[in-house]
């Protein structure tokens, strides 16, 4: 028998909190629908956007944070990827760049998905992307 998953939720360590909840909630749309404790100073998050999830916890604990991010910590996130479904890759391009990010794309796979790339505030790679209609030469 076969382990029944409903769900699934990446988990982030992030260097600050504000400046990942501000990306991911005011940016990308996403909803704080649980954290640590009351206030706007707080260490963990489970964020929601639809049926995707995402928890974001700090790297570091009260006290202990450096005052910069570390290089070689943010150049292993390039590694992680977030893939999420977005129907208008050409409009949400445009909507990321008026917003000062850098972006990859859109472009079409060979596999046959169109996709933009961007980094978050951590370096983790976030990738919007949705079925490329090869017929009409998307």
């Amino acid at each position: 028998m076969a382990i029944r998953i409903q769900g699934l939720c990446a988990f982030l360590e992030v260097f600050d909190m504000p400046t990942s909840i501000r990306f991911y909630r005011d940016l990308l749309g996403f909803e704080v629908v649980q954290k640590s404790h009351e206030g706007e100073d707080f260490s963990w998050a489970l964020l929601r956007h639809g049926d995707a999830e995402l928890m974001l916890n700090t790297a570091y604990d009260d006290g202990a944070r450096p005052p910069a991010p570390d290089r070689a910590r943010i150049a292993h996130h390039r590694d992680t990827a977030l893939f999420m479904g977005c129907e208008d890759l050409d409009s949400a391009a445009r909507y990321l760049r008026t917003h000062g990010l850098e972006v990859d794309g859109p472009t079409v796979q060979a596999y046959g998905m169109k996709q933009v790339y961007f980094l978050d505030p951590d370096g983790y790679n976030l990738c919007l992307q949705w079925p490329a209609d090869v017929t009409a030469g998307a």
